[in-house]
């Protein structure tokens, strides 16, 4: 049997990080639905974010998307945070949202518009060099809708060429964390599809150039974990964006699609080593609320990663590693079904409590008034969303 102390102790250490646009308006191509109280600046966002670190003691940090959390000075913007117990963490460029972008940004066939697109990602460099931030995280939207739309290989150039020059941009001590995603908006191909196209680039650029899997960004079927043991055999796990999907897009809170594929995952991570207190993976959700509320909906993302992790770390390792050398198919498999159909929220409660927490986070906030304030105190102004 695993230790159930041994298990708090690296619960005891664990981060999530939070997005910060996860806390403004959001919804589908068809509808961006709005919720009374939402953040309508980046300070109020960092405020929202630090509700959610306050009942789970595990969400310390808050990554900043550009521009849509631009401020005059960052200084001040982190100063706030640092007052409310959190930082700010990832650096998020936005290269998709620009009429100019419609074919593509670092891969668009026209200098001037890759030009501009380059010129956003050093800005964006530059904003991590006040922050202090680690990690750029790059996604692109850049792809094509049909075939003859332009020249594969040329953009693969392209985009070599422009991941190349924001590398060594980078100071030393920071990373590229470079994302993937299957389709949408381009439907045809996408010129970072998937993860071997990310780990393919992140080789030829360095060390300090990393892969972050985003759990909703697959085919239906793919089997994750084993992306998540490849890229750490390789030293090539960045970082994570937690969410769920089930048939498409990748916005659902993370454990609400597939609670036992995260398990998975995280089984995987923990039996790397990703769990130490010094660990280089930066876990971090990256979703949005459309219906539901955005506070407790963070509050119960970060405990479903709680849990999944927890239930990870239960896993008889020893006792996994002689079924299998013994060829005991069941019996290794029962080894993982044990620790996944254990329930692990009296452990968590206790944790928890031994940390001045309260056992039960999303209580907690329900009744701390936090959600009845900023519904009275937010009147007026621009709402935070898609684009804000």
């Amino acid at each position: 049997m695993v230790d159930g102390e041994a298990v708090k102790a690296v619960l005891r250490t664990q981060r999530v990080e939070l997005p910060s646009w996860a806390f403004g308006n959001s919804g589908t191509r068809f509808k961006v639905f709005a919720q009374r109280g939402v953040p309508r600046d980046p300070f109020e966002k960092i405020a929202d974010a630090a509700q959610v670190h306050r009942y789970t003691g595990v969400a310390p940090s808050v990554a900043l998307h550009i521009p849509w959390d631009k401020v005059a000075d960052y200084a001040v913007l982190a100063a706030a945070a640092k007052d409310l117990g959190i930082e700010l963490g990832t650096i998020n460029a936005n290269v998709f949202q620009d009429d100019d972008y419609m074919l593509g940004s670092i891969t668009n066939p026209d200098p001037r518009i890759r030009s501009k697109a380059l010129n956003h990602l050093y800005e964006c460099v530059d904003v991590m060099d006040q922050t202090g931030s680690r990690d750029l995280k790059l996604w692109f939207s850049d792809g094509t809708n049909y075939p003859g739309q332009d020249n594969i290989r040329a953009r693969q150039d392209r985009l070599a060429e422009g991941l190349q020059a924001v590398y060594e941009r980078l100071g030393e001590n920071q990373r590229l964390i470079l994302e993937y995603k299957l389709f949408e908006p381009a439907f045809y191909t996408m010129d970072v599809p998937d993860w071997g196209t990310s780990f393919a680039h992140c080789l030829q650029l360095g060390e300090r150039a990393k892969v972050c899997v985003d759990t909703g960004h697959h085919a239906p079927g793919t089997n994750i974990e084993f992306i998540v043991a490849f890229l750490l055999r390789a030293g090539k796990l960045g970082a994570f964006d937690f969410n769920s999907r089930f048939y498409a897009d990748d916005d659902l809170m993370v454990g609400s699609a597939d609670p036992f594929q995260l398990f998975r995952i995280m089984f995987e991570v923990a039996t790397a080593g990703g769990f130490a207190e010094d660990t280089e993976i930066a876990f971090m959700l990256d979703q949005c609320h459309n219906i539901e509320p955005k506070i407790p909906g963070q509050i119960r993302s970060v405990m479903n990663v709680q849990e999944a992790t927890a239930k990870a770390l239960l896993v008889d390792l020893e006792v996994l590693d002689a079924a299998q050398r013994a060829g005991d198919v069941l019996g290794a498999n029962a080894v993982l079904m044990d620790a996944y159909n254990t329930d692990v929220r009296p452990l968590l409660a206790d944790l928890r409590s031994e940390q001045g927490l309260d056992p039960d986070p999303m209580a907690a906030y329900a009744a701390s008034g936090y959600a009845e304030r900023i519904v009275a105190e937010r009147v007026g102004g621009q709402q935070a969303g898609w684009g804000a």
